[in-house]
Parts: structure tokens; sequence; C-alpha cells
């Protein structure tokens, strides 16, 4: 009898050894596209610590909130610039039919754009701002559906200074894995971005986010049929549906981004990622949460091999990440693939 206690307790112990690190395995096996790095430790040992039930540190289904950055978090920051940059320069100055009628704004705006691409220019001081009014006006009009299918129809098309890849590919696909695997522990994931919020969403619906789950820049929408009649004094018809104006409401950058999380999620998130500046007071935002132990990443770009990168300014980044708190994901040394093995850096085409 005591031989087969002695037996049976040998069995439950290596049963439970193996469940752990079954446990654990699994955990890692989400991640098959980064190397063995800190980064990744990092977020694996935070997310595990804060799931398990036995744990101090346990944070509830409900409010295990993720807010991701889009552009250069998990979108590429493509070369020549941002998504949204690219396609105001193509309604404007291609599309025919809208060439010919852009306002002074506009026109200026999509000029600091090519002067930015073509001759290093920097983009004016403010430039933020003066892009997000140029794009109210450019969209003005149209409904949520035909822009959703602009903005889809535009991503179908190659990236300039790739071969192998449309804009509607250009996802980081190591960080992919990190949205299945908060998804698999129980995490919501939000994308708080300073891109518009319709542009965000058509970009990000092949990667099963939510629409509801998109935070970004927005413009006043109106009925059709409203004409200048305020919204609270006029009732919505079967007849009419939804349009974008030229009126700016929020671009969502720095602090705009904590104000607009706690309008729209009303919770602190406890893990939060992105790459830039902009990005930092969403970090402090986060980490500032008294209430459960919280996370905050920045990815840098040093990766010049396989993406448009300035791998020098970005380790100044990175230097300065950690002095904030933030943890540091290299697309260099954490990515095994940015976005595939498929798809090649190439020289860009001189403009005429």
């Amino acid at each position: 009898m005591k031989q087969f206690e002695k037996s049976l307790f040998i069995m439950v112990f290596s049963a439970g050894i193996f469940l752990l690190a079954g446990c654990v395995k699994n955990s890692r096996s989400y991640f098959t596209l980064w190397n063995d790095c800190d980064s990744l430790k990092t977020l694996i040992q935070y997310v595990e610590d804060i799931t398990d039930e036995k744990s101090e540190n346990f944070i509830p289904k409900k409010d295990r909130i993720a807010t991701f950055d889009m552009d250069g978090t998990f979108l590429g920051e493509l070369y020549p610039t941002y998504f949204e940059y690219l396609l105001l320069e193509h309604r404007v100055l291609e599309d025919p039919d809208y060439k010919g009628k852009a306002s002074e704004s506009e026109i200026a705006a999509v000029t600091a754009i090519k002067d930015f691409i073509s001759q290093g220019k920097a983009l004016p001081s403010g430039f933020d701002m003066i892009h997000a009014h140029a794009a109210a006006k450019a969209y003005a009009g149209m409904t949520l559906s035909e822009f959703d299918s602009y903005v889809r129809k535009y991503a179908e098309g190659p990236v300039e200074g790739f071969t192998g890849m449309t804009y509607a590919q250009s996802f980081y696909k190591p960080m992919l894995e990190v949205f299945d695997y908060l998804n698999a522990k129980g995490f919501t994931c939000y994308v708080v971005t300073g891109s518009d919020r319709f542009i965000a969403r058509a970009l990000v619906s092949s990667i099963n986010i939510d629409p509801s789950c998109v935070i970004g820049m927005d413009v006043k929408l109106k009925a059709t049929n409203q004409g200048e009649t305020a919204g609270v004094n006029y009732t919505f018809t079967k007849e009419d549906t939804l349009i974008r104006t030229d009126e700016l409401i929020i671009k969502n950058l720095k602090t705009n981004k904590v104000k607009q999380i706690a309008q729209e999620i009303g919770k602190v998130p406890v893990l939060t990622f992105g790459n830039s500046g902009g990005d930092a007071a969403m970090h402090n935002y986060c980490l500032s949460n008294n209430k459960y132990k919280s996370c905050s990443f920045m990815l840098i770009a040093d990766d010049a091999e396989r993406d448009y990168a300035n791998p020098e300014k970005a380790l100044k980044l990175g230097e300065k990440w950690k002095d904030s708190g933030y943890q540091v994901i290299s697309m260099k040394n954490d990515f095994k693939t940015i976005y595939g093995e498929n798809v090649k850096l190439t020289k860009l085409v001189e403009e005429e």
C-alpha cells in the first residue's frame, strides 16, 4: 500500500510539473516571430502574473485593458510617411473626382508632405493640426461607407519602397502575435491612434479588431438631410445616412489620448504599447494606475535593413524611454521578421 501511495504521489507530482511546464510553454508558443529577448520575457512574466488568480497582482478580466498606438507600433510608419498623409496626397493630387477642388490649406498641407518626401524638408511646426484640418476638408461630404471603401481601395496599392506588400498588409507581424496572446489571456485590446478613427477602423478590420475598440482623430458627422440644423434639433430619418463634415473635433495625440481613453473606455489601461513621444502621456496614465500593477512598452525603429529607420536616433530614444520607466522593444534585435520574409526593401524611384 505504501508503495502504491508513493507511486501515486510521484504520478500526481509529475503531472503537476508537466502542466506547469505546459502552461509556460503555451505562453511562449504564441510568439513564433520573436527572438529570445528581455522585452518578450517581461511581457509574458507580467501577463502570467496578473492573470494568476493566486497572485497578489491578479487583475479580473473586466479590467484587463490594453491600449495600442497604431502607426509605428503595429502598423508600418511606411516610407515615405504615414498612410494618412499619403492618402491625403492621393486625394488632392491624383483623385480624378477631387483633383482641382482642394482648398489652399489642403494644397499647402500636401505640398509640405511632398517636400518632406522628396527633399527631406522638415514639416512645418504644428503640422499635426495642419494636416488634421486639411484632411477634414478633403473628405467632407463622403458617407461613412464611401470613405471606408475609399480607404480600403487605396490600401490595396503596393507600398512604395517595398516589394511583396500592400498598405493593407503592412502590419508588424510579431506585434500581431501580441494581440493574439492578450486576447487569449482575457484582455480587451484598444487601438488609440492619432490617425483618423475611420481610417484606422478600415485598416485594422483585417486583424479582427472591433470598430468599437478604435479611438482616433475625429471630425463631426451629420445626417445627409440635416443641413444647417443642429443635431439636437434634427431627427434622423429612415432616408438619412451619416456623412463627414469639415469640422475637426479632436486630434488624438499626447494628453488627448488620455482624455479619450477616460471618456470612451472609462478605465485606466494596465498595459500600453507605443513608439513615440506622442504616446508618453498614455504610458504615464497607465503607469499611474493606483489600482493595479501596470506595464508600458515602447517600440524603437532601429532596423535599417528590413525597414526604413534611423538607428542612431532610435537607440537614443530607447535610452530615454528606459529612463522614463517604459520597457523597450527593439525591431532589430527582438523581431525575427517585421513584415514577413517575402517583403523586401527597394530603392525608391527618384521623383523627376
